[in-house]
């Protein structure tokens, strides 16, 4: 018997005792784990043709080549930003920032959804040079924006991880370049951190909208007058429920504050508009606004003059971007930035000259 040969305690001798038969051994390796293909690696001109389609899953792989600091990436990506150069430029490019917690996210998908509900074609990219502290993205946003970024018409594309202000900010200007030619029609730049990110956003949008909140005590207090300056537009978010009054008061002491600043380089005069994104009111209004900035700066020639200086600045931008990561990068640079550094410490040579004998070293190639 086939039970008595394996197990002898299984005869009819043995009253009330059986044993079981053994599970039979499973297998070490996950028969269905099969090896990953690697993935097809495309040409600039395939890249170009899938974007130009509006594939945003070839945007994606795009718009990642230009976020990435491998020297074959960044070749491939130029080329593909060169040859998406002549299909940009046709959208409207939005800046936003804002106060922490002012609900610059729930903002985005209100004014977001209103607008890839009327048919518009919409890209939400976002500059967070804070990430360079602990070397990683900030995903929140598409989290939070949760009907927007399954929305058929929207591409959200979280910030970049690390990497200095300017390279971040570099390659969100070019994410635009690819973005536009893949046919979105509005682009909207957010800033996650704060402090010097909102001039590099406003070096690369055509509005900058500052984003505030009412019923924080002192509403002047503490906003930088560089960024109100900057503002073409200001929303005061959260008007909803007891924070009305608030909001409105508010309203009107942005507006005195902005009369004492200089008048516009565009002529515009920059406006108020209260809004609550969680109840959906006055979003359009904001939008409108947007709407009517744009045509009046288009009429009197400052749209293509301010994109034309955008351009000349982020040439200048890039040459410096370009000598200080070659600087950083020459191995003997690397091997002598320790010894002047402690020539310095040391006060053998102050900082100025150090500088300037590093410098002569970089150039001469010594």
């Amino acid at each position: 018997m086939h039970y008595k040969h394996h197990h002898p305690e299984n005869d009819p001798d043995y009253k009330g005792l059986t044993v079981n038969e053994g599970v039979e051994s499973v297998p070490t390796v996950n028969p269905y784990n099969r090896p990953k293909r690697k993935a097809r690696k495309f040409t600039p001109a395939e890249f170009v043709e899938g974007i130009l389609k509006g594939d945003v899953s070839m945007l994606s792989q795009a718009v990642t080549l230009v976020e990435s600091s491998l020297p074959e990436h960044q070749q491939l990506a130029q080329e593909v930003i060169e040859k998406c150069l002549p299909y940009s430029g046709k959208s409207v490019r939005l800046g936003i920032t804002g106060v922490p917690g002012a609900g610059k996210s729930t903002f985005i998908e209100a004014l977001g959804m209103h607008l890839v509900r009327s048919a518009h074609k919409l890209a939400v990219l976002a500059i967070d040079p804070s990430s360079e502290r602990s070397k990683g993205s900030i995903l929140g946003d598409k989290t939070r924006m949760e009907e927007l970024s399954v929305a058929s018409n929207a591409f959200i594309r979280p910030s970049p991880s690390a990497g200095s202000l300017g390279g971040v900010a570099r390659k969100t200007r070019e994410s635009i370049v690819l973005c536009e030619a893949a046919g979105f029609d509005t682009i909207f730049v957010e800033t996650v951190g704060v402090g010097q990110s909102e001039i590099a956003v406003h070096s690369m949008v055509d509005f900058f909208l500052l984003i505030q909140l009412a019923g924080t005590g002192d509403e002047l207090q503490g906003i930088k007058r560089g960024i109100m300056e900057m503002a073409d537009g200001i929303a005061i978010n959260k008007c909803d429920g007891s924070n009305v009054d608030k909001a409105r008061v508010a309203r009107t002491q942005y507006q005195n504050a902005l009369h004492l600043f200089p008048a516009h380089e565009s002529g515009w005069t920059p406006q108020v508009i209260t809004c609550s994104a969680v109840e959906n009111t006055g979003i359009t209004e904001v939008w409108e606004m947007v709407v009517k900035y744009v045509d009046f700066v288009k009429l009197n020639g400052y749209f293509d003059y301010k994109r034309n200086s955008q351009s000349k600045y982020w040439m200048y931008e890039s040459i410096n971007e370009y000598l200080k990561n070659h600087f950083y990068q020459n191995m003997h640079i690397k091997e002598q930035l320790n010894v002047f550094e402690q020539k310095v410490l040391s006060n053998e040579l102050s900082s100025f000259i150090a500088a300037r004998d590093l410098l002569d070293m970089f150039y001469s190639g010594r």
